[in-house]
């Protein structure tokens, strides 16, 4: 999967220092790195891709080790900051999309490519609908919280 950095993560089965797997990132230009063997306790073949959550951390599964050796749920943070997510990522002027992300409380404006949205409502710390404003072009979406601005993604695409 592609990061929020423009670099791709994955993970193989088996490989690495301990034969378990490894989790590995690519540049787009194709230079690979091995960022971590899993050693069993952290995790032996991942089974599922990462996936990269709005606290800017990759998220992963693995079938067996952790604790009871039953499989683990694992975490790779690669310094990469917060940002939002945005469903559907294209709509028309006057719809409403949902925008989740962490501590969206107290968000005090949501624009879409520079515009302010017309209406925003806050459902809960991790999830607010904004209204897309008219006269929008294509681009990243930004919602202001107490705690600062967080980026979009994706680019917001507008439906005609």
């Amino acid at each position: 999967m592609q990061g929020t950095d423009g670099n791709f993560y994955g993970t193989t089965d088996l490989g690495g220092t301990h034969n378990k797997g490894t989790i590995f990132q690519m540049t787009p230009g194709g230079a690979l790195t091995t960022l971590r063997s899993l050693s069993g306790s952290d995790g032996t073949g991942p089974q599922s891709g990462l996936m990269q959550a709005t606290d800017g951390n990759f998220y992963g599964t693995a079938r067996s080790g952790g604790m009871a050796n039953n499989g683990t749920v694992y975490r790779l943070s690669m310094g990469l900051g917060p940002f939002v997510m945005l469903s559907p990522t294209a709509d028309s002027v006057g719809q409403a999309i949902s925008i989740l992300g962490n501590n969206l409380t107290g968000t005090t404006s949501v624009t879409f490519n520079g515009i302010p949205s017309p209406k925003i409502i806050v459902v809960s710390p991790t999830l607010i609908y904004a209204a897309v404003p008219s006269g929008v072009t294509n681009g990243p979406v930004q919602v202001t919280t107490p705690s600062g601005t967080l980026t979009s993604n994706v680019n917001f695409q507008v439906l005609p």
